[in-house]
């Protein structure tokens, strides 16, 4: 299991095969859970990459124990979560 912290907002989620799921929007690093906004627009994600936005009620939830990696760049779960079989 990963710790993740506020400062890994704005990330990228990936999955073990290397597509991008989508974007950290906001931690709870007391719950250690990451939100995910699955399809964030070019502005939402730029606003992400600052650190600046926050989860939705549409954004997934991916708790630590599912992190595998946290890069400077993204955070890679442990899974294949990509719509292609």
């Amino acid at each position: 299991m990963s710790v993740i912290s506020t400062e890994d907002e704005g990330k990228f989620l990936m999955d073990v095969r290397g597509e991008q799921i989508g974007i950290v929007t906001e931690i709870d690093p007391v719950e250690q859970v990451a939100y995910v906004d699955p399809d964030p627009s070019l502005t939402e994600a730029w606003v992400q990459s600052l650190g600046r936005g926050d989860a939705n009620e549409d954004d997934l939830e991916v708790p630590a124990e599912s992190i595998e990696t946290i890069t400077d760049s993204e955070v890679r779960v442990d899974a294949d979560l990509s719509s292609e079989a």
